[in-house]
């Protein structure tokens, strides 16, 4: 005879919340209580069915199992007849099978399966100059990894023939269980270290592992435009897996020295020319390099000021996985001069006393004055 849904013995939907629950339970549970249906074995069945029910919807993880299988969950040791510890008989390969299914992955993936140990990812770093980066470069790397054993051609085994037996531990399948309670908890095999495998008459080269320590030397193409911090990756070129399992990664971590002249930002690239007074207040032309290594020349017009900047498009960084190019910007810093000879001097208070009649040279200069003694005027 097929049991009664628990949500129906209750009373209550499928979404109903722990107090709506326990609401439920103490109204039914008053009302089929024993004491008060003295001789009534109905009554005391339906009792029975009630505390079952409940037993299993108050508590998050059982009412998860119900809601995903139903009274199966339970077959061969439900709640009313011992809880969770020797229950799960309704499924085949118990407990375990029943969190695979509602967790996928997290449980170790499909029954019966295991995913192939690979080798392990390396990260290395490489350091380039701004110009490098720009034009892309190809650098040499070495890096401490594992490689395949030639003495058991990677199969771990001394003879090099097929002689890996199924770990007895896990019985192949990489991983171990235990159960605590309700839950599995699942690990990798401390015998076979996950393989699966053991090797019956190991390598003495490499003690079985498959692999040996080594360095290697390796080219890395560096593409044009990189920005510091980029990671490249290398597939295959990691350490070598175990007894024929794939090879890791290799992560190249890219850093980019500080370049004496160039700054830059994103794509653009931006260039401080300092100016001397006289160039900036008469104007001119200036000669300037690009990060290319071509030149530049740029017109600088006359009463230009520190801080103004200079576009020179498509100058810039190549955008990655793009045909677009950044801009240069030269940013001009006007330059006082210093340690003045005295015919200098003698020039410059020339020019500051003609300069002194008028306020259209410095109109910045005259303006902000203006404004100090509107200040303490209004005092």
């Amino acid at each position: 005879m097929a049991k009664t849904d628990y949500y129906e013995l209750l009373g209550v939907s499928r979404s109903a919340s722990a107090d709506e629950l326990k609401k439920a339970y103490r109204k039914l549970a008053m009302q089929y209580h024993p004491d008060r249906n003295p001789g009534d074995t109905a009554a005391e069945q339906k009792f029975k069915d009630i505390n079952e029910a409940y037993d299993v919807l108050k508590d998050e993880q059982k009412r998860a199992a119900y809601d995903r299988f139903g009274h199966a969950a339970f077959e061969g040791g439900g709640p009313g007849a011992g809880g969770f510890g020797g229950g799960f008989g309704g499924f085949e390969g118990g407990i375990g099978d029943i969190f695979e299914q509602m967790f996928g992955e997290a449980m170790g993936g499909r029954r019966g399966g295991r995913a192939e140990r690979g080798g392990a990812d390396i990260r290395a770093a490489v350091e380039i100059d701004l110009t490098q980066a720009f034009a892309g470069t190809k650098s040499e790397i070495r890096v401490p990894t594992r490689v395949s054993c030639d003495a058991c051609s990677g199969t771990g085994s001394a003879d090099k023939a097929a002689t890996n037996d199924a770990c007895p531990t896990c019985g192949g399948a990489g991983r171990v269980r235990a159960q605590q309670g309700f839950f599995v908890v699942e690990r990798t095999c401390p015998t076979c270290g996950g393989a699966g495998r053991t090797v019956r008459n190991p390598c003495r080269v490499c003690s079985g592992a498959g692999t040996v320590p080594r360095e290697r030397t390796l080219s890395v193409s560096i593409p044009a435009g990189v920005e510091d911090g980029t990671r490249i990756r290398l597939s295959g070129e990691g350490e070598a897996g175990g007894r024929g399992a794939p090879p890791g990664d290799l992560y190249v971590h890219v850093a980019i020295r500080p370049h004496p002249i160039f700054q830059r930002d994103g794509a653009n690239v931006f260039c401080r020319v300092p100016l001397r007074m006289a160039q900036a207040a008469l104007g001119g032309e200036i000669e300037v390099p690009a990060i290319d290594g071509s030149r530049a020349r740029v017109k600088i017009p006359a009463g230009t000021q520190t801080g103004d900047q200079f576009r020179l498009r498509g100058k810039g960084f190549s955008v990655l996985r793009s045909s677009a190019r950044g801009d240069m910007y030269i940013q001009v810093a006007v330059e006082t001069p210093q340690n003045l000879t005295k015919r200098q001097r003698e020039l410059l208070e020339d020019f500051e006393r003609e300069a002194g009649n008028t306020a259209a040279g410095s109109p910045e200069h005259e303006g902000f004055f203006a404004k100090v003694k509107e200040f303490f005027d209004g005092l």
